[in-house]
């Protein structure tokens, strides 16, 4: 499909199956109707569909991409060893949520099949996918972000599996913030209370905001927020528009939280957006039109820690990458990938690379344990 909307959203929906916010129809169709995704930003919809005369059996989000921009599983490198040897990596196919490095459902089945004739369609998906590398000029397919199980189901298949990693928080049942601060050392407990101090100090207000009670002010707002701190971090400014945030909080307010970060005179000047799933809490986008000294820690993590607590919320993504997360009490989490690869020599090639990643990424999620700031145990 060239659109999502040339399905149903029922359909879509009900063969997902998840809490996932991101892969939701309201959050896919957005990302379109709003230009941030489509031919000119190099994400071209492609979602894969299985029928059974009218009866619809399996969806995929699916994308054809001639770059590799917003995808957060790195292969720029695939892309120029390509390149040194004369042929073309672009374009390929992606199978993944744009811009959201979230892990997820990316096959949508329909419920009440037997697991033969679950085996069944995934085998006739994996043979028209490579068909596609085969016939359509495409060097290759990813599916990034999977949950464990799902990739294992892949790399059965031959499918390249790639390990990565990001820093989430759990909820140990903690009464308060307070209670959260009692388990870390003595050491790190003091940092992070003066971290807060600091940022108190700027007599700043926090408010959760449900999406349906956003204003249009505050969406324009964030949006400006959001494309000064993407401009002033990257030099463009960001991938996404206020349509699109104004679309998601028409389309799926219930799962939308806009932290509103107000002066002392009631103005708004920065903001983040959370989303929430059935038992956890996602940091998504931030931004700011003030340069103050740890409001990014307290409002893209100690807010939503916070938030999760007093809600009884067992996880807290507050976003890919940043080991700084670790002092703040964010712990080590494996993220999966799967690659197939249509050019035999490269396939063997990236095969052997992506065993030495996950070697050394297994060493890297060890030592990052190391600097936990949690206590020892007694």
């Amino acid at each position: 499909m060239s659109r999502i909307d040339e399905i149903a959203q029922a359909d879509w929906d009900g063969l997902m199956a998840s809490d996932n916010p991101f892969s939701r129809y309201a959050f896919l169709l957005a990302l379109e109707d709003c230009g941030c995704v489509s031919v000119n930003t190099g994400w071209q919809p492609r979602h894969l569909t299985v029928w059974q005369g009218a009866d619809l059996l399996a969806v995929m989000p699916l994308y054809a991409k001639g770059h590799s921009y917003g995808e957060y599983v790195f292969d720029w490198a695939w892309a120029e060893a390509y390149e040194r040897h004369g042929l073309d990596y672009y374009p390929k196919l992606v199978s993944a949520i744009p811009f959201t490095p979230v892990t997820g459902p990316r096959l949508g089945i329909k419920p009440g099949l037997s697991r033969a004739e679950v085996q069944r369609l995934i085998d006739f998906i994996a043979a028209e996918l490579d068909l596609c590398l085969e016939q359509q000029g495409y060097s290759s397919w990813h599916c990034l972000f999977l949950p464990a199980a799902s990739q294992q189901a892949l790399a059965s298949q031959g499918k390249l599996s790639r390990l990565g990693t990001q820093f989430h928080w759990h909820n140990r049942g903690y009464g308060d913030f307070g209670d959260f601060l009692t388990g870390l050392s003595s050491r790190k407990r003091k940092n992070l209370q003066k971290e807060r101090a600091r940022v108190a100090a700027k007599a700043l207000t926090f408010r959760f905001v449900p999406g349906a009670e956003v204003t249009q002010a505050q969406w324009h707002t964030f949006a400006l927020c959001y494309r000064l701190t993407y401009l002033k971090r990257s030099g463009h400014g960001g991938y996404l528009s206020q349509a699109f945030f104004a679309s998601l909080a028409l389309a799926m307010p219930e799962q939308l939280l806009l932290l509103v970060v107000e002066d002392s005179s009631g103005d708004m000047l920065a903001g983040a957006l959370y989303f929430l799933g059935e038992d956890t809490l996602y940091g998504r986008y931030w931004g700011s039109t003030v340069d103050i000294d740890g409001l990014h820690f307290e409002a893209c993590y100690y807010q939503g820690i916070d938030y999760c607590i007093a809600h009884g919320l067992a996880h807290f993504d507050a976003g890919a990458q940043g080991e700084h997360k670790l002092a703040r009490g964010f712990e080590p989490v494996a993220t999966y990938s799967n690659h197939q690869i249509a050019h035999d020599g490269f396939r063997k090639a990236i095969a052997e690379f992506v065993d030495e990643e996950r070697r050394q990424m297994q060493v890297y999620m060890l030592q990052m344990r190391r600097y936990l700031p949690y206590k020892a145990p007694d």
